[in-house]
């Protein structure tokens, strides 16, 4: 498979070479050329560093604004060929001196010269041919314009499609069509456009000062979208690692370390909470009886269970291997009390279904549920609250299990 990927490039490069070659010279001055050359250099290398890269089937696809399809018009092909040379060896190199080369770096940049030398030529000739033809329409420079590099676009996506084709990486048509069609939308290819239009127009021109200037506003506009891609992606994983840091894996719920963070939280609040602490009954005897992959079953089944007695603001917790605790907010004593009723009703009401000994099971269980109901406040922290429940959790197991023992903290004289 490497050895055919090499192959590939190679094809690519000496057709590449050959377009460049055949086109004859550089269309243009060699003072002019050298100082254009020179400049779309030192920015495209300088530039580099704030592309921005999105995945597509394993592969880094550069999202970044590309100045070779003004460079083609100006110079041709085989200028092209010189200006893609000169700043793909220079990423080259500089990712090999900052050891961010891959190990078949060398081959990726023969690709993406012959790449862009073949799709943006293809841009070239196209221009080159529709030139006479609109240059009586109204924006017939920019339709042009927008053609010619839709056109290198639309290659550019071929190319890498027969090559993801060759590596595996896309095995059906479906996924071949997103790659050639939906790589770059429209308003990428205007981008491109515009961008290139206008440095097409300065380097026609000579004007170097304009041509420099538009390269400081693309720089200025990059770091922006750079910093604030970054931004969103920095957020975007800190927001995932929390929700792992804080997030039971086998249930889904909010795990201990959450719930340490919303007590300090809540303390604050002085709200009256109603602290429910459940448990699975007898809950050793199914993992001894069959295995703990029953066992997560059930345990799954309960969490689930619980959340959907949950209201807005209520939070579920796993506090154990099969205990969980919930904060009922926004509720009477009774409300709360109703609640953790309707829980136990709940199970009773309802089997898990599992697999044991690739064999269908189905089991029942209950719960036992300690409830209690206070204010939050300085003498009664949600520390102290949930050590209450914990031990009407405990009254509950006593007493015969499946059961709910509740106390209300509000009333005159009942403690915990």
């Amino acid at each position: 498979m490497m050895l055919t990927n090499r192959i590939y490039d190679v094809v690519l490069l000496a057709l590449a070479l050959a377009v460049a070659f055949g086109s004859g010279h550089i269309l243009v001055d060699t003072k002019p050329f050298l100082i254009a050359l020179l400049s779309y250099w030192l920015f495209s290398s300088f530039y580099h560093n704030q592309r921005i890269f999105y995945k597509s089937h394993n592969i880094n696809i550069d999202y970044g604004v590309s100045f070779s399809p003004s460079f083609v018009l100006f110079a041709g092909p085989f200028g092209l060929l010189v200006f893609e040379i000169l700043y793909r060896f220079t990423v080259y190199f500089n990712k090999k001196r900052t050891k961010t080369a891959d190990p078949e770096e060398f081959m990726d940049t023969l690709y993406n010269i012959a790449s862009f030398v073949l799709s943006n030529s293809a841009g070239f000739y196209l221009f080159q041919l529709l030139s006479p033809f609109v240059q009586s329409i109204p924006l017939g420079f920019w339709l042009l314009i927008f053609a010619s590099v839709y056109l290198s676009s639309l290659l550019s996506s071929v190319f890498l499609t027969a090559f993801l084709l060759l590596t595996g990486n896309i095995q059906s048509r479906k996924d071949a069509f997103t790659v050639i069609f939906t790589n770059r939308t429209l308003v990428d290819v205007g981008k491109i456009a515009f961008t290139n239009g206008l440095l097409l127009y300065f380097l026609l021109e000579g004007n170097w000062e304009m041509l420099l200037g538009m390269f400081i506003l693309n720089d200025l506009v990059s770091r922006s979208f750079y910093s604030k891609s970054q931004s969103i992606q920095n957020k975007t994983e800190r927001d995932q690692f929390e929700k792992m840091a804080y997030t039971d894996f086998l249930t889904g719920t909010y795990n201990r370390a959450f719930m340490a963070k919303k007590m300090d939280e809540l303390n604050q609040s002085d709200e009256t909470i109603g602290i429910v602490v459940a448990d699975i009954d007898k809950f050793k005897q199914f993992n001894d009886t069959y295995n703990h992959a029953v066992g997560d079953v059930i345990i799954q089944h309960f969490a689930a269970t619980l959340k959907n007695h949950l209201q807005k603001g209520d939070l579920l917790f796993r506090t154990g291997g099969e205990e969980f605790t919930i904060f009922l907010r926004h509720r009477s004593y009774a409300q709360c009390n109703e609640t953790a009723e309707d829980i136990l009703a709940g199970l009773q009401n309802s089997t898990v279904g599992c697999e044991y000994n690739a064999e269908p099971l189905s089991l029942c269980y209950t719960a036992s549920l300690g409830l209690y109901y206070f204010n939050v406040g300085v003498d009664t922290p949600l520390e102290k609250g949930y050590v209450c429940a914990d031990q009407l959790l405990l009254q509950s197991k006593q007493l015969g299990r499946n059961r709910v023992t509740a106390k209300n903290g509000l009333d005159l004289g009942i403690q915990c």
